[in-house]
């Protein structure tokens, strides 16, 4: 048996019924780095004594406990998010500036997955600071993507998805402000999910409430997600934030079957009575290159196969960039300001852009972005019928005007998660997709930041590959609060389509 090849899910039971040890498996684990590493450039740091300590105490722990006491994910091995702090590992952000920076408490994503049982094992790569949508920094270099190692593995979360892809573990942490869950789990053929606000608290952090990033996961299938929320989501005390979807909801998913999911009629159609609104450029024109435009459009076929009502509609985002810009600007002026001002010279261009735009805001730009949010919350609610008028779902054209996309809410939105396949690794972001020019390193992942800026859950699947052999990732979008719901048409989906499946040649 090779434990790497397994599931989360899989591995884990192997591991608490005690046919493979937690030894065992991190010896894999490592080896697996060692064989692929130095093609991808995926994993910076590693603790292998510190691993091989805990995982010679979590055998001993097995030994000793029935296996239904034993942590849902005792004995698996990750490495983290280098942007994630973790307790007495490096973590340095991608930034020369905290090249030596070992943290004395870890973030709350990885204190519950070690809470869970995971064996921390070291980092991944990140761009600096978590910045854009390609992972390359000065302190470790650039990450390149299995699939053809000439190309972009994405970011922010491009070392965790490279991870993944490559076997080297089940399951990985990541967040997502702008599409860093999202966009390098489509790169790499892998799941991405961003949950909604206050499912996965930010903890600890400067502005506990801050909406727009959120932390979660990612596995190479959707139900690995469900079983890593099942112990990442739930309140916490320093975050005065409400959870929509606490931990139990995602246990109780999980161990639902596919074949008696809510909306099932028959096994056959598991998606029977869910109506999925399918769009390729937003509602705004939004380029996409037509080889990806071309797998949405293929794989709406499939949801359609499994029962799915699916009809061309959007909801109107013309309030989504403005949201998004400014918030981002907020958000990382309020994080990075004094690294920017301390460090003068040692943060890349983008960051310093972002700050600067954050700190240029006014009184009334924030009252104006205030006003945005409400409107476009208001149409989110709308669209999905959760804002008391289901039964008027509507469709847009390229300028936003709404279009009649028949009667009833929908209950996703399906769309490109990025707008183009994986680019040449040696670019620092795209200058142009589908032949529009980007103006910005944040403009050519729009895909994304549209969908952040509405606070919905979104989850990137593997869609499939082009003629060229390059993955493409769908993106499944859901109301706020419903991240079951979504989940679990994802599921359906996943488990029917099964992408991930096909491994990088590497």
């Amino acid at each position: 048996m090779d434990p790497l090849s397994l599931s989360a899910r899989d591995l884990s039971a192997a591991l608490r019924h005690r046919r493979v040890s937690a030894r065992e498996v991190l010896q894999a684990h490592f080896a697996r780095i060692d064989e692929v590493n130095p093609s991808v450039n995926a994993v910076v740091t590693q603790v292998r004594e510190r691993a091989y300590e805990q995982a010679l105490a979590a055998d001993d722990r097995a030994a000793a406990t029935a296996p239904e006491d034993l942590p849902p994910l005792h004995g698996i091995p990750m490495t983290h998010k280098d942007t994630h702090a973790t307790a007495g590992i490096r973590t340095t952000s991608g930034s020369p500036v905290f090249g030596d920076l070992v943290p004395r408490e870890s973030d709350l994503v990885i204190e519950r997955f070690q809470r869970a049982g995971v064996i921390s094992t070291g980092k991944n790569n990140v761009p600096e600071f978590a910045a854009g949508s390609h992972t390359y920094n000065t302190v470790f270099g650039t990450t390149r993507n299995p699939y053809d190692p000439s190309r972009s593995a994405g970011g922010s979360s491009g070392g965790a998805a490279v991870t993944l892809a490559t076997r080297i573990q089940p399951l990985a942490d990541g967040s997502d402000m702008g599409g860093s869950l999202r966009n390098p789990a489509a790169f790499n053929n892998v799941v991405g999910f961003r949950a909604s606000h206050g499912v996965v608290p930010n903890a600890p952090a400067r502005d506990p409430r801050a909406w727009l990033g959120q932390k979660g996961a990612m596995a190479r299938s959707v139900e690995d997600v469900i079983l890593a929320m099942s112990v990442l989501a739930g309140p916490d005390a320093r975050v005065p934030v409400p959870c929509p979807t606490p931990a139990g909801d995602f246990a109780e998913l999980l161990a639902e079957s596919v074949g008696q999911a809510r909306h099932t009629t028959t096994p056959d159609h598991p998606l029977a009575g869910v109506r999925v609104a399918v769009t390729t450029d937003f509602g705004l024109g939004v380029p996409v290159e037509g080889a990806v435009a071309g797998v949405v459009r293929e794989e709406a076929e499939v949801f359609a196969d499994l029962g799915a009502t699916v009809e061309e509609a959007c909801p109107r985002l013309r309030e989504a960039d403005r949201v998004f810009d400014a918030t981002r600007a907020f958000d990382m002026a309020l994080a990075l300001r004094d690294v920017v001002a301390g460090f003068p010279g040692q943060v890349k261009e983008e960051v310093i852009w972002n700050v600067e735009r954050g700190l240029a805001l006014t009184a009334a730009d924030l009252m104006d972005v205030a006003i945005a949010r409400g409107r476009l919350d208001r149409e989110i609610a709308r669209f999905f019928g959760t804002g008391g008028t289901a039964g008027t779902a509507v469709g847009t054209g390229r300028d936003g005007a709404a279009g009649s996309a028949g009667v009833g809410a929908f209950d996703v939105l399906l769309a490109p998660t990025a707008q183009l396949v994986p680019f040449p690794a040696e670019w620092a972001w795209p200058r142009e997709v589908a032949g529009v020019a980007m103006g910005s390193y944040v403009d050519w992942m729009r895909s994304a930041t549209l969908i952040s800026a509405t606070g919905c859950p979104a989850i990137s699947v593997p869609g499939g590959f082009t003629a060229a052999g390059l993955p493409v990732g769908l993106q499944l979008v859901g109301a706020p609060g419903r991240d079951v719901d979504l989940l679990r048409v994802a599921r359906a989906y996943d488990e029917a389509t099964r992408y991930a499946d096909r491994a990088p040649a590497i």
